[in-house]
C-alpha cells in the first residue's frame, strides 16, 4: 500500500473527511503531530505522498524574523524536496501558502480581510490540462477561513483557481505539487469548532450559528467536489495517474 506522510500543523485541523477519502482510495496514513512536538522526518523517503494541514500560524515571520512555528524551517525544506523529486503533494490553506513561501513565494496578512464559510471558486483556463483540477467543475463549492494569502506565486507557479478577492486560490508547482487555499476536509463539527468563541467572526459581525449552519449545507456538494479530486491524488501516489513529468516528451534535437 502506498503511504502519505501528513503534516498535522494545528489541532483544530486534522485529515477529518479527507483521510477517509484518502484512505478509502488506498493510502495508508502516516501523520506527524508537529503541534505536539513530533519530529518532522529529514526527508521524504519511504513515502509515496506528502500533505499539509491547515493552521492558525502565520506562513511568514514575524518581525524579528522568528517564523510562525519552530517547525517550519524544515516543513518548507520538505516541500521543496518534495517538488525537487516528484512527490504527489498537497497543500490546504496554511499548507498552500507555506508551498508558496518555500519557493520564494510570499504570503501576507490579506489587505481584503479574512474570508470565512461557504464560498465558490473560479478555475482558470490552466486547469483544464491539470491532471487533478480538470474534472472539476467551473465553480466548486469550497469551504474559506483564513486571514493570510499568496500575494506573489512562486516563478513558474501555475495558477489554477481564483475569486474576485483572492486571486490565488489554487496553484500547482511542477507536476505534481498543489497548493489549495481553501478547506476541502471539514465536516461540520470542525468548522463549529472554528466558530466557537471566533475572534474572526466577531470581527466580521457573522453569527457563528449561520455560518456554521451555512457550510453543513453545502456539505454533500463539496464531498461531490472533492473526493474524485481526493481519489485522483491518491491514484496519483500509487503510480496508477500518467503525469508527465516536464521534458519527458519534447522532441528529439532535429525532428
Amino acid at each position: 500500500m502506498a503511504t502519505a506522510l501528513v503534516i498535522e500543523n494545528d489541532p483544530t485541523d486534522d485529515l477529518r473527511r479527507l483521510g477517509e477519502w484518502l484512505t478509502e482510495a488506498g493510502l495508508d496514513l502516516r501523520v506527524v503531530r508537529a503541534h505536539a512536538g513530533e519530529e518532522l522526518p529529514a526527508d521524504l523517503d519511504g513515502y509515496d505522498a506528502f500533505v499539509v494541514l491547515g493552521g492558525a500560524q502565520a506562513p511568514y515571520p514575524a518581525p524579528d524574523g522568528t517564523p510562525g512555528a519552530p517547525w517550519f524551517p524544515a516543513l518548507e525544506g520538505l516541500l521543496r524536496k518534495a517538488v525537487r523529486h516528484s512527490v504527489p503533494t498537497l497543500g490546504i490553506c496554511l499548507g498552500a501558502q507555506l508551498l508558496a513561501t518555500a519557493h520564494a513565494g510570499t504570503a501576507e496578512r490579506s489587505a481584503a480581510g479574512p474570508e470565512v464559510g461557504p464560498a465558490v471558486v473560479g478555475k482558470r483556463d490552466a486547469a483544464e490540462t491539470d491532471p487533478l483540477f480538470r474534472y472539476v467543475p467551473l465553480i466548486p463549492d469550497v469551504f474559506q477561513w483564513h486571514r493570510d494569502e499568496v500575494t506573489e506565486l512562486p516563478r513558474n507557479a501555475v495558477l489554477l483557481a481564483a475569486s474576485t478577492r483572492y486571486p490565488h486560490q489554487a496553484f500547482r508547482m511542477g507536476d505534481r505539487a498543489w497548493g489549495i487555499q481553501f478547506h476541502i476536509e471539514c465536516d461540520t463539527a470542525m468548522i463549529a469548532q472554528w466558530a466557537t468563541d471566533s475572534e474572526t467572526l466577531a470581527e466580521l459581525g457573522y453569527d457563528p450559528e449561520v455560518v456554521v449552519a451555512a457550510c453543513d449545507a453545502i456539505m454533500v456538494d463539496v464531498e461531490e467536489v472533492w473526493q474524485p479530486f481526493a481519489a485522483r491524488f491518491a491514484a496519483l501516489a500509487r503510480g496508477e495517474l500518467d503525469v508527465p513529468r516536464p521534458g519527458r516528451n519534447l522532441p528529439l534535437l532535429g525532428h
